[in-house]
């Protein structure tokens, strides 16, 4: 599945721009890499031939939990601008209502922090103790909506994470998420030296410094996406371990900072947790190039509603016109019911996907 390069990144893009292109490379990501999940690089080259493409359903792509969460981070942003207190008891009741409309995927710490969201705990006595990739997956948002604000940044990160996750892992890959949107959304993206510094600066605990030397050594050795996996010890793909998760998406996006066709293919054809990684990285790529810089065919074969592209493109401009005058604008209502129908279409569409597994190719 090699793509060829895109071309390089549109100048002077407005602030909308870049939401729209974080949005929807998130929404691209998670869409192309969802019916790979968890197959092997080998799984996923002897099912599929040719260039990634959407496939989920009828030559279709749906999102799954990635996207969904990053709409309830920006519904949240959009009604709780100024208090991360406040913020994360709005994403909280977004999660609620989210977990009740039967969401096709939900990760294991997600599900019973938000059972416990609804026994009545408060907000930030939910979370589980978890390392997985559910709070960077969202985190992207975050950080591009507080790109110059790095205080508010990092309290509307952790109040994120920890509604849900309660580890330092969790912690530091959102928070690296965050700074690499910060980074996107200037043209500071394309310098990989300013990305490590502030990744260096997150953390000192051994394995995450580890991860980013060998983030940089792999990088100046000019490895492709595929050996840097390898050099992680995933011989079967990416896992859910949010240091996995994370690094991949980070690295696919350093090596390939103007070439969202390139660096998603890249990085979907190494297999394993695709539609996270997909996502992280899409949004990252989308930020730098814009709406326009995602390619047509496959924003295009999105089929979604009633969270439509459509709609995200709504909440774009929310947040562009939030972002400048500095007021709640308030969140983009939907017609929830439509979401339960929504989930009972996915969640057959992944029992299709999940049958079709047991047949050869093995």
């Amino acid at each position: 599945m090699n793509a060829p390069a895109t071309s390089s990144p549109a100048p002077n893009l407005t602030l909308n721009d870049r939401f729209a292109g974080l949005l929807l490379g998130t929404a691209v990501g998670d869409a192309l890499g969802l019916p790979a999940e968890n197959l092997s690089a080998e799984k996923i080259h002897k099912r599929w031939k040719g260039k990634w493409r959407m496939r989920f359903i009828f030559g279709k792509g749906m999102v799954s939990d990635d996207t969904e969460h990053t709409l309830m981070v920006a519904q949240a942003l959009l009604e709780h601008p100024d208090s991360a207190t406040e913020f994360q008891r709005a994403l909280a009741w977004k999660f609620r209502w989210w977990f009740a409309a039967l969401p096709g995927g939900v990760g294991l710490a997600t599900a019973k922090s938000c059972i416990k969201m609804w026994m009545g705990f408060r907000p930030e006595k939910c979370a589980v103790v978890s390392a997985g990739s559910g709070p960077p997956m969202r985190s992207a948002i975050i950080g591009a909506y507080f790109a110059t604000k790095p205080e508010q940044r990092k309290a509307f990160v952790l109040a994120s994470t920890r509604l849900t996750h309660r580890s330092w892992q969790a912690d530091i890959a959102a928070l690296a998420v965050a700074e690499s949107a910060a980074l996107a959304m200037t043209t500071q993206h394309g310098d990989a030296s300013k990305v490590f510094d502030a990744l260096a600066a997150l953390s000192e605990e051994s394995e995450w410094q580890g991860i980013i030397s060998k983030m940089k050594s792999s990088l100046a050795a000019d490895h492709n996406v595929s050996d840097f996996v390898r050099s992680l010890n995933l011989k079967r793909g990416v896992t859910g371990y949010s240091l996995h998760v994370v690094p991949v998406a980070l690295y696919a996006w350093l090596r390939h900072p103007d070439e969202f066709r390139t660096a998603l293919a890249a990085a979907l054809d190494c297999g394993g947790d695709t539609d996270t990684v997909g996502a992280i990285l899409g949004a990252l790529s989308g930020a730098v190039v814009g709406k326009n810089g995602i390619p047509t065919e496959w924003v295009d074969k999105i089929w979604e509603w009633p969270r439509s592209v459509s709609y995200m493109q709504k909440i774009a401009v929310r947040l562009a016109e939030q972002n400048f005058c500095g007021k709640p604008a308030g969140s983009i209502g939907c017609f929830w019911p439509a979401i339960v129908l929504r989930n009972f279409v996915f969640i057959s569409a992944v029992l299709v996907h999940g049958f079709r597994r047991l047949a050869p190719p093995y």
